[in-house]
């Protein structure tokens, strides 16, 4: 009988329902809070329950040093903590978090319905340290006005193979490396620039979110600076970013992507910010600044149920 890969949590490689809320959290002892995280899957079914077309889940992730004090005595081999990325004009800051709730749905009120019911589990072993509700704005644009996540993997297969860990790290299988970074973005003077000059920033058109060809797009250009490549193969990662915003405060994206190694996030990262060596940044950083960086692991469900 053949091999079957471990389950990963659902969250992970479906398709987004448009309603988004990601919390980030810290705790404070690390060593009392794993059978506070062994509630979270039967809560998150109960609220589930009032509306089972909505699609809602919850993405359960642990930094580094979360992990190390609930993963009884074992580490994926990649898991470490997000370090401050530092080019020459832009940085990408660290912040950390040890307790990642990626929740998703159709519905914005049962997706605050679970964070509520979320928190109130947790209760004071738990400070919440970032809070962002998330949207689908208008077809799946970003405020920019790009389509965002147009070069995700298609298709279960291919988003299993970008995202969830394999025979690399058995231990570990069908869990996931996370990546959540906070964008805000300076509408004000990106809307100053003509159109071509925003398709030259990001290396798309702006209508039809067709890729510029390799003789127009500026190595500058955003397209340009996060497709990493390995023996002429561009590796994948599965994004799930959603905008944010207040009509009179900050707006922007909360990034936040899957992948089965690190390795594809640090390379992506010192790309865009000028620190990979070849003396270029990503010119869209000179409109959107990261505020927020972090890494975590989301096991698998098997993994997950057996933290006590």
């Amino acid at each position: 009988m053949a091999h079957q890969p471990e389950a990963c949590q659902p969250g992970i490689l479906k398709k987004d329902g448009g309603a988004g809320l990601f919390l980030v959290l810290n705790a404070g002892s690390k060593n009392g809070i794993s059978r506070k995280i062994a509630g979270i899957s039967a809560i998150t079914e109960t609220v589930s329950a009032i509306d089972a077309a909505a699609g809602l889940s919850c993405v359960v992730a642990f930094g580094a040093a979360m992990w190390s004090a609930i993963g009884n005595g074992t580490h994926p081999k990649e898991l470490r903590p997000f370090k401050k990325v530092s080019g020459r004009k832009h940085a990408a800051p660290a912040t950390g978090g040890d307790i990642l709730l990626h929740i998703n749905s159709t519905r914005h009120d049962l997706n605050f319905e679970l964070a509520r019911a979320l928190l109130k589990h947790l209760g004071p072993a738990v400070t919440v340290i970032e809070e962002v509700h998330g949207f689908s704005y208008m077809d799946s644009r970003d405020m920019t006005g790009f389509i965002d996540g147009t070069a995700n993997p298609k298709g279960a297969a291919e988003r299993r193979a970008a995202a969830l860990i394999g025979a690399e790290d058995p231990a570990f299988a069908g869990g996931s490396y996370v990546l959540t970074q906070r964008y805000v973005h300076n509408l004000a003077a990106w809307e100053k620039l003509s159109v071509h000059e925003q398709e030259m920033r990001i290396g798309r058109t702006k209508k039809e979110s067709v890729e510029l060809s390799e003789t127009v797009k500026p190595p500058t250009a955003h397209i340009s600076r996060v497709e990493i490549k390995q023996n002429g193969r561009e590796l994948k990662i599965v994004r799930h970013s959603m905008p944010y915003g207040q009509a009179r405060g900050d707006a922007g994206l909360f990034f936040i992507a899957y992948a089965r190694g690190l390795g594809i996030f640090e390379s992506m990262l010192a790309s865009m910010f000028g620190a990979a060596g070849d003396g270029q940044y990503d010119h869209l950083m000179d409109f959107s600044q990261p505020v927020t960086g972090s890494f975590f692991f989301a096991p698998s469900l098997k993994m997950l149920a057996a933290i006590r």
